[in-house]
């Protein structure tokens, strides 16, 4: 499924929060229509909170987390070495059965097609593996089970929480204030 989006520039997509969660509930409406059941849920951590928090209210299932890391440099624009948490946080234990790995995007596929094998030589008890992310960037050389939006041109994706990637708290101040709405 193709999600017609904003373009915010060359090479550049830029995402509101509206737009943002119907993309999230396509991808729950992807999942359910294909009859997949889980009995883990996994999400990666940061990109994936969001996806997860929703996927696992509608599914009502508990929420995993990974933590990963590889987008540092240069303001998040540029990849380093994936790092990969040595612990899933999860009211369940460990994932096992079906497991669902929820993400924002396939940019390259590194890191998807990394937690997989992660996954896999860790976790004994996953039976069956399946990966779902909202974008899938044409780019990307691991292919997710489910996607909402293949993007073949593979633009740089503004999503709308990155604008706390560079908002201080003396900067929030300022704007609440401004505002009135600092809750005093």
């Amino acid at each position: 499924m193709t999600d017609h989006n904003t373009q915010a520039g060359a090479g550049e997509l830029r995402v509101e929060w509206p737009q943002y969660y119907r993309l999230v509930e396509a991808l729950a409406l992807n999942i359910y229509e294909s009859g997949y059941t889980f009995d883990s849920l996994l999400c990666l951590a940061r990109g994936g909170l969001r996806v997860g928090d929703v996927i696992s209210r509608i599914f009502e299932r508990p929420l995993g987390v990974l933590t990963v890391s590889s987008y540092r440099e240069e303001g998040g624009r540029q990849r380093g070495a994936l790092r990969i948490a040595s612990a899933i946080s999860s009211i369940d234990g460990e994932p096992n059965g079906r497991v669902l790995l929820v993400d924002d995007l396939a940019d390259s596929g590194t890191t998807l097609a990394a937690v997989v094998d992660h996954l896999r030589q860790r976790f004994g008890g996953i039976g069956e593996l399946r990966t779902a992310v909202i974008w899938l960037k044409g780019s990307s050389r691991y292919r997710p089970d489910y996607f909402v939006s293949y993007l073949p041109d593979s633009p740089w994706i503004r999503q709308p929480f990155e604008v706390y990637d560079h908002l201080r708290p003396e900067q929030l101040a300022q704007r609440l204030g401004e505002t009135g709405a600092n809750g005093r």
